[in-house]
C-alpha cells in the first residue's frame, strides 16, 4: 500500500521527506510484524539482536563493545540486554582471563537451541515475498545501502 494512504496525507515537501517518511513507517511496520515471533519466545527484539551476534561469534566470546557496535538499534543498552539474557539462561557472562577488567560474553546451548528453533519458524522471507521478488529485494537492500552511504 502506498505511503499517502497508510498514513493518509499527500503533503510531502518533497520524494526525499516522502521517502524518510516512508522508510520510518516501513521500519515501524516491519517491527509490530516480526515483535509476536519473537515474543513467542519471550525475547525482545534487542535481545534477539544479541544473540544472533554471539552466535555469529561462537564458540568466541564477545564483549560489551563489540556488542554495541554491532547492534541494529545503536540506542540500546547492551548491558542490561545482556543482563536479561544472562537471567534467562540464554548467555553467560565471564571475566576475559587476559584481562581481569573486560568481561567475556558467550551464547549458551540454551541461547542456540532457541535461534535454531526461530530459524525454523520465521525467515524474513516470509514478510517480505508476497510483496519483493528476490531481486526487488536485492535491488531496495543496495539502495538502502547507497542512501546510508
Amino acid at each position: 500500500m502506498r505511503i499517502e494512504d497508510e498514513i493518509q496525507t499527500t503533503n510531502f515537501e518533497d520524494n526525499y521527506h516522502k521517502v524518510t517518511i516512508n522508510i520510518s513507517y516501513t521500519s515501524g511496520w516491519m517491527s509490530n510484524f516480526m515483535r509476536p515471533h519473537f515474543e513467542k519466545y519471550n525475547l525482545t527484539v534487542q535481545q534477539f539482536n544479541i544473540l544472533r551476534i554471539l552466535r555469529g561469534q561462537y564458540p568466541k566470546p564477545a564483549t560489551i563493545n563489540l556488542l554495541k557496535d554491532r547492534m541494529i538499534d545503536k540506542m540500546s543498552d547492551a548491558s542490561r540486554i545482556v543482563d536479561r539474557l544472562v537471567q534467562k539462561g540464554l548467555v553467560s557472562r565471564c571475566t576475559n582471563s587476559k584481562d581481569r577488567r573486560a568481561v567475556d560474553i558467550r551464547i549458551s546451548e540454551e541461547g542456540l537451541a532457541i535461534l535454531s528453533k526461530m530459524d525454523v519458524d520465521f525467515k524474513a522471507k516470509d514478510l517480505l515475498r508476497s510483496n519483493l521478488s528476490e531481486e526487488e529485494a536485492g535491488t531496495l537492500s543496495d539502495l538502502l545501502d547507497k542512501l546510508r552511504g
